[in-house]
């Protein structure tokens, strides 16, 4: 029995009936289990792969089975999807192995006729795996959220924003994988130095296409194990969080307030701009949170950054007006992260209905503290208009002494933005939101 498959399987329950996010949820159970090298690299294949697939596997199965999927009770449903996928996905697992290894895990459950049941689907998937049912294409919507394994509820909304080419694109790369970017600590190195010794540790390295300092690694193996790492020289973002404080235009000598700063990316790189002269406050609400920033800090050799356990929504008096440049990631859906985060896209459309109003909160209490001349910088991790141009324009509308203000960004996304998103298929970052605006003197 492989300790892979049996750790995938316990993670996918959790998933499910616990309410567990994949990535954590890995992180803690390939260490407790003891997970190593190919079989750690299994389990994390096999989960992701799963979620990112879910709904098409479901279709699958239920063609072969003689119950509905979603009427089969844990742990039933993820043993036949992780038998599933590895049958329709993994060419390197024979399907005589993800049947039988799949029918292990059924026994091990102690169902009843649970093995029966398992072997019986999963041999007729096997058998027909060249001559699969087709996925009804008469209606887009369905087709497109079994297809890619979406919610019909965020196919329907991209849809109506974005047209049928490019959700279709959206929904494609979201079940690629996504790659591991970094950002260049050019207080500690250069990128030509940091490009020659990542390359003679062995690792693939390629220039992110437009976003300066930015570099994509393969083959890293474990990257906190590397000397750049440790040494400082670089920390993991997305491109589209690095612009953050490029948009900002922050400056040495200035005090920046980061409102929702956890893990620390770009408080990093707001005191990198300031070439570590001014002062960067880091908040989040959960100060335990705080100590991974103040770990990065370290590693990276940043002093100016302090770190405060702070709730956004409410005021601190002594924070009134004194920010040059407030930072505000507000706490979002996540859709623009789904490559990252694969189960993001399984929330409930009810569950994102507070979050507009969680947002509001934050950038209207964060407007407090910018000085006059100021700058304050919206931003989320989402593509969704109601939590991004729509947060921002109803904040404008009651506040006239703020603005959207220009921003300086490079091709292709060019000078003069006053908000811009980024998607996943148009510019190969994260889908992501910026906003920058200013207090009037």
């Amino acid at each position: 029995m492989s300790n892979a498959r049996q750790t995938a399987l316990s993670i996918l329950v959790s998933c499910r009936t616990g309410g567990a996010w994949a990535d954590a949820a890995l992180k803690s159970k390939i260490q407790r289990d003891g997970l190593r090298g190919a079989d750690a690299a299994l389990c994390s294949r096999m989960v992701y792969g799963v979620l990112q697939n879910q709904l098409l596997l479901d279709f699958y199965i239920g063609a072969f089975c003689s119950q509905r999927p979603d009427h089969l009770q844990p742990p039933l449903l993820e043993i036949l999807r992780l038998g599933a996928y590895q049958i329709l996905f993994l060419d390197k697992v024979p399907d005589h192995a993800a049947v039988s290894e799949s029918v292990e895990l059924a026994k091990l459950s102690k169902r009843g006729q649970a093995a029966g049941l398992v072997n019986a689907v999963l041999r007729k998937l096997s058998q027909n795996k060249h001559s699969l049912p087709p996925i009804p294409d008469h209606e887009q919507l369905r087709y497109l959220s079994i297809r890619y394994s979406h919610p019909r509820w965020l196919v329907k909304r991209l849809l109506s924003a974005i047209g049928p080419e490019e959700t279709e694109a959206f929904l494609q790369i979201n079940n690629s994988v996504a790659p591991l970017t970094i950002q260049i600590n050019p207080m500690k190195t250069t990128a030509a130095q940091l490009r020659q010794e990542l390359t003679d540790a062995g690792i693939s390295v390629l220039e992110h296409p437009w976003v300066p300092g930015c570099m994509e690694l393969s083959a890293t193996g474990d990257l906190t194990a590397l000397p750049a790492f440790q040494n400082g020289e670089f920390f993991v973002q997305d491109p589209a969080a690095s612009l953050v404080a490029q948009a900002a235009e922050i400056r040495p000598g200035q005090r920046v307030l980061d409102v929702c700063a956890a893990p620390g990316g770009k408080s990093f790189s707001a005191a990198i701009a300031m070439g570590d002269v001014g002062c960067v406050t880091a908040c989040d609400l959960h100060g335990s949170k705080l100590s991974r920033i103040r770990e990065g800090c370290r590693r990276l050799d940043l002093s100016c950054v302090e770190t405060v356990t702070a709730d956004g929504r409410i005021f601190r008096p002594e924070w009134a007006h004194a920010f040059d440049t407030v930072l505000v990631d507000a706490p979002c859906s996540g859709l623009g992260i789904i490559r990252k985060k694969p189960d993001v896209r399984y929330k409930k459309a009810d569950d994102l209905f507070a979050l507009p109003v969680i947002q509001s909160a934050i950038l209207e209490n964060a407007a407090r503290y910018v000085r006059p001349g100021g700058s304050l910088v919206y931003s989320t991790c989402t593509v969704l208009p109601e939590e991004n141009e729509q947060i921002t324009d109803a904040f404008l509308a009651e506040h006239p002494d703020f603005s959207r203000e220009k921003m300086r960004l490079p091709q292709p996304l060019g000078d003069g933005e006053e908000q811009i998103t980024l998607w996943p298929q148009r510019h190969q970052t994260d889908g992501f939101y910026i906003c920058r605006m200013k207090r009037h003197p």
